[in-house]
């Protein structure tokens, strides 16, 4: 996966700390996401499953679970 273009936020601590996710975007649809912390592990998901998991993320959807 090093020839990904990994992203992190304009929201990302300006100092460059490990402290936020990346994404990437894969072959066709696929998106891949990591915590800049621990690059080994990254999550593959579909552009659609994302985007119902953030939109789900920011309507509190998941408030709950903390």
């Amino acid at each position: 996966m090093s020839h990904l273009a990994w992203q992190k936020s304009s929201y990302s601590d300006a100092e460059g700390a490990d402290n936020c996710l990346e994404l990437a975007q894969g072959a066709e649809d696929l998106r891949h996401v990591r915590e800049s912390d621990d690059p080994s592990l990254v999550i593959i998901t579909t552009t659609a499953k994302l985007r119902a998991f953030l939109l789900g993320a920011k309507a509190g959807e998941f408030d709950r679970l903390t």
